[in-house]
């Protein structure tokens, strides 16, 4: 069976393979962090009355009202590939018009501190998840700009530190190569994660709109870090930009 083949088939199936909801579970605007304990606290904390719908593979995801406003939280793992099938198919089976993630970030400029907030207009790669679309040149993956204005609006209001600039999603969390994260510093890249750029692919491959929001855990040439834990259930600026910004879209 060819890819192609594959996904016409998947488009007349719901529950999809990762995904255990039915048409009508997962509200329009979905928050995704990495870590699906995260978007369990998102939705315990945040959410009112929220159901979970999805617990496929341990990625759990919930929708409930935000200030009376339909709002999803789904997991997504680690790493393009993952963020890659969980936003391509609440995009391509689920209805999903925007996706927000809200994960965490290391910074690499000497400005950005622990907690500060990363909107990234931008996400340079090192994957090879852009070879699919078979492009002449270099595809900039990049946010959707009215989510990323309404964000910008949102953080400025509630007065917290944060920064608007490119990111780079890597492949490699552990890299052979020591210099790397040096060189992408030199080009102004504000922090480094692992997801951003896949997302931004699929928002622009199937005509939605994407954003990430990052809180810094951890500087990359500092040294300094955050306890898992704070990385779980600390970072509520952030949540609350992205909860803001989804009932104002």
């Amino acid at each position: 069976m060819r890819i192609g083949e594959r996904v016409n088939m998947m488009a007349m199936t719901i529950p999809t393979p990762h995904i255990g909801a039915k048409l009508g579970d997962i509200a329009e605007t979905v928050l995704m962090p990495g870590d699906p304990l995260r978007a369990k606290f998102i939705a315990e904390t945040f959410l009112t009355d929220p159901v979970q719908y999805n617990g496929v593979r341990g990625m759990l995801g919930f929708t409930g009202t935000y200030k009376g406003n339909r709002v999803s939280v789904q997991g997504s793992g680690m790493g393009i590939p993952s963020i890659g099938i969980y936003s391509y198919e609440l995009y391509a089976f689920y209805g999903v018009k925007n996706i927000m993630r809200v994960g965490t970030t290391g910074s690499m400029q000497d400005g950005l501190k622990l907690r500060d907030i990363v909107i990234a207009q931008g996400a340079c790669t090192d994957s090879n998840f852009m070879s699919q679309y078979d492009l002449p040149g270099t595809y900039a993956p990049i946010a959707s700009y009215p989510l990323l204005e309404t964000a910008v609006s949102v953080a400025k209001e509630k007065n917290v530190r944060y920064a608007v600039g490119n990111v780079l999603s890597s492949d490699l969390f552990y890299s052979a190569d020591e210099t790397a994260l040096t060189r992408w510093k030199k080009m102004g890249v504000l922090a480094v994660e692992m997801e951003g750029a896949g997302l931004y692919a699929n928002a622009a491959r199937t005509g939605n709109n994407a954003l990430c929001l990052l809180t810094v855990s951890d500087c990359i040439f500092t040294g300094e870090v955050t306890t898992a834990q704070e990385r779980q259930t600390a970072f509520t600026d952030m949540m609350e930009i992205a909860l803001e910004t989804a009932i104002r879209i």
